[in-house]
C-alpha cells in the first residue's frame, strides 16, 4: 500500500483489477473504445459536417478526434491553449527538459479509458512520487510542530495506523466498501446499481466530516484531524471536509487516489498529440488528415463570446475576432461557469433545470508553486541520521504538500514547493510568484533547519492558482451535500431524445460533467457519452456488437433521486 492512510481492504486472489467504471454510471467505456467496430457511424449524407467543438482540453480534444474518425469536420475553438488543465510549463533560462505540471500530474492505473489514448499517441507513463509509495525514497509528516521520517508507514508512530484503521472501519461500516469493490472489479451490474443505489439515497446530504464524525471508528477528534491533515493516497484532505460524501465514496472505491503515474516529458503532450496525429481509420476524410490539418494554420478558432439559437435549430458561435458561424450541433467542453460569466448565451440553449444544475456546480480553487533546482540534493544522506537531506513532505504548514521531482541524479530538478487546495489556495491568492516563494521557503525552512533549498535554486519560479484563471474560475468541480440531482441532469444532458426539441442540439462535456471531476477520466468519458450523443443526433448508430453509452442508457441509467 502506498498511502500515508490506505483506502480499505485488498481484492481477494485472483479478482481482477479495479478500474473507474464508476457506481453512478458503470458503461464499460474502456471496452467500447478498444472494440474492433469503433464507436458507430454516421450516414453518409453527414460527412464532411461541421460540429463545432468549444473548448480545446482534453475532452474536447477526444470528442473532436473521434467525431472526426466518423467523418464530420470538428471545428474547435479555445481561448487559451491546448490542454486545458493538462498544462506543461517549463523555466525561463533553463534546462528545456525541466518541466511543472501546473494542472494534472498524476494519473491513477485504474483510469483505462485515458490510458486508452495515452497509448494510442505513444507515451510512456512512470510512478508519480506521491507520499510513502515504492517511487518516493522517503516522506516527512510534520505536524504541530513534530517531524516524523518515514518509507513506510510502519515507520510513523503507532497513531496513524490507528487512523489508518479507522478509515478501513469507516469504509467497510458506512459505505459497503468490499461489496461494492468486488462488485466494480468484476462488473457485477446489478449489484453496483443495488448498493449505490442505498448508498446515494442515504448520503446524498451527508458531507465528508459527517460521514467520519458520526462512525465510531472516527469518534477520536484526534484521529479526525490527523485524517484531515494527513490523509490517504496524495495527502491530507481536509479541504475536502465540507463536500459530498459520495465524491470521496467514488473516488477509493475505483482507487483513483491511488498507485498514481504521471507521464514522461508532461500531461500536455497527450492533448497536443491527438491534435496531430492522423488517425489509420477514419471515415470520409483522406488518409492523413488530422485535427490540425483541418484547421486553418494548424490553429483552434478563439475563444467563443456568444453562443444562441437561430432558426431551424441551428448553433451559432461568436468568437473573439468577430467571426459568426452557425453549426447543426455543437459540443461544450469548458467549465460550466463559463456559460453563465464568460460567454453570452440565450436561455434557450440549455432547459432551466439544466441552468439551475450549472449554477449550483461547486469549484475547488487550487494553487501550486515549482522552481527549478541544479540537482536532486535531496537524495544526499545527513551524516549524523543517515537519513534523506529531504523528503516528499505533508505539513499543517501553509505549505502542505512539498514534491520533489527529478531524472536522476547529477541532473537539474524540480520542487513543487506547495501544492494546496480550497482555503489554503486562497491564502495564496493576494501574493506574487516571489511573495509565495519566501513564505514556503520560510516554512520549510522550520522543517528542515539545516538544508538550505534557496542555494540549489537556478530559476524564477512558475505558479498557478486557478480560481483566478479567467478561463476556468476554479480547479475541478467538487460537489456539495444535496447536490446529486443537479449532477445527474448535466451528466445525462447527452440523452437528448429526453429534451424538448428546442433544447437539443447542444452537448456537454468535460470533467466538471462527469461523476469524476478532477480526474481526466471524466473528461475522457464525458467526452465519449457527447461523441455518442452527436453521432445519434445525425441519425447515426452503433455496431451491434459493440454498444455505447446511450444504447445501454436505460440498463445503466444513474439513480434518480425524488424532487418534490
Amino acid at each position: 500500500m502506498t498511502s500515508t492512510v490506505p483506502p480499505a481492504g485488498r481484492p481477494a486472489a485472483g479478482l481482477p483489477p479495479i478500474t473507474m467504471v464508476g457506481p453512478d454510471f458503470p458503461f464499460p467505456y474502456d471496452d467500447y473504445l478498444g472494440h474492433a467496430a469503433g464507436l458507430g457511424q454516421i450516414p453518409a449524407t453527414a460527412h464532411g459536417t461541421e460540429v463545432a467543438v468549444i473548448g480545446g482540453g482534453l475532452s474536447g480534444i477526444v470528442t473532436a478526434y473521434e467525431l472526426m474518425k466518423m467523418g464530420l469536420k470538428p471545428v474547435v475553438y479555445e481561448a487559451d491553449q491546448i490542454g486545458g488543465r493538462l498544462r506543461t510549463v517549463g523555466f525561463d533560462g533553463c534546462d528545456p527538459g525541466l518541466r511543472a505540471e501546473m494542472g494534472a500530474m498524476r494519473f491513477p492505473p485504474s483510469s483505462t479509458s485515458l490510458q486508452h489514448y495515452i497509448d494510442l499517441v505513444g507515451l510512456q507513463t512512470r510512478p508519480f512520487p506521491n507520499p510513502l509509495s515504492p517511487a518516493t525514497p522517503s516522506t516527512v509528516v510534520d505536524l504541530k510542530g513534530e517531524s516524523h521520517y518515514a518509507r513506510t508507514l510502519d515507520d510513523l508512530p503507532q497513531v496513524y495506523r490507528d487512523v489508518a484503521d479507522a478509515w478501513q472501519r469507516c469504509l467497510d461500516e458506512g459505505a459497503e466498501f468490499g461489496d461494492m469493490n468486488e462488485a466494480l472489479r468484476t462488473r457485477d451490474i446489478p449489484r453496483i446499481r443495488e448498493i449505490w443505489a442505498r448508498l446515494v439515497e442515504r448520503l446524498d446530504d451527508q458531507t465528508f466530516y459527517g460521514f467520519l464524525a458520526g462512525s465510531e471508528a472516527f469518534r477520536s477528534f484526534k484521529h479526525r484531524e490527523i485524517f484531515g491533515q494527513v490523509g490517504f493516497g496524495t495527502g491530507g484532505w481536509d479541504t475536502d471536509f465540507p463536500n459530498s460524501i459520495l465524491e470521496i465514496l467514488r473516488v477509493v472505491y475505483t482507487e483513483a487516489d491511488d498507485h498514481h503515474r504521471g507521464i514522461v516529458g508532461g500531461s500536455q503532450q497527450l492533448p497536443l498529440r491527438l491534435w496531430e496525429r492522423a488517425p489509420g481509420k477514419l471515415v470520409h476524410w483522406a488518409q492523413g488528415t488530422s485535427l490540425a490539418s483541418l484547421h486553418e494554420g494548424g490553429a483552434p478558432r478563439g475563444a467563443v463570446t456568444r453562443l444562441h439559437r437561430t432558426a431551424g435549430g441551428g448553433i451559432t458561435v461568436t468568437d473573439a475576432s468577430g467571426a459568426i458561424r452557425t453549426y447543426p450541433a455543437a459540443v461544450f467542453t469548458g467549465q460550466s461557469w463559463l456559460l453563465l460569466s464568460k460567454i453570452a448565451c440565450d436561455e434557450t440553449l440549455f432547459p432551466m433545470d439544466h441552468w439551475t444544475a450549472m449554477e449550483r456546480t461547486h469549484y475547488m480553487e487550487s494553487s501550486k508553486l515549482f522552481v527549478p533546482v541544479d540537482r536532486p540534493f535531496w537524495l544526499d544522506k545527513d551524516p549524523v541520521t543517515g537519513r534523506d537531506r529531504m523528503s516528499m513532505t505533508l505539513t499543517d504548514r501553509m505549505t502542505r504538500g512539498t514534491y520533489l521531482l527529478d531524472d536522476g541524479p547529477g541532473r537539474p530538478a524540480v520542487i513543487c514547493l506547495s501544492y494546496t487546495w480550497c482555503d489554503d489556495s486562497l491564502k495564496w491568492l493576494p501574493l506574487s510568484p516571489a511573495e509565495r516563494m519566501e513564505v514556503m521557503l520560510a516554512s520549510l525552512g522550520e522543517i528542515y533547519p539545516d538544508v538550505d533549498i534557496r542555494r540549489h535554486i537556478i530559476g524564477s519560479p512558475v505558479t498557478v492558482s486557478w480560481e483566478n484563471e479567467p478561463w476556468f474560475m476554479g480547479a475541478f468541480k467538487a460537489n456539495l451535500p444535496g447536490h446529486y440531482r443537479y449532477q445527474r441532469r448535466l451528466f445525462t444532458h447527452f440523452m437528448q431524445d429526453r429534451l424538448p426539441a428546442d433544447r437539443r442540439g447542444i452537448f456537454l462535456a468535460g470533467d466538471d460533467i462527469s461523476w469524476t471531476a478532477g480526474w481526466a477520466e471524466g473528461a475522457v468519458q464525458t467526452a465519449l457519452n457527447a461523441v455518442w450523443g452527436v453521432m445519434h443526433h445525425f441519425g447515426g448508430t452503433t455496431d451491434p456488437t459493440n454498444p455505447g453509452p446511450g444504447d445501454r442508457f436505460d440498463e445503466l441509467a444513474p439513480v434518480e433521486l425524488p424532487e418534490d
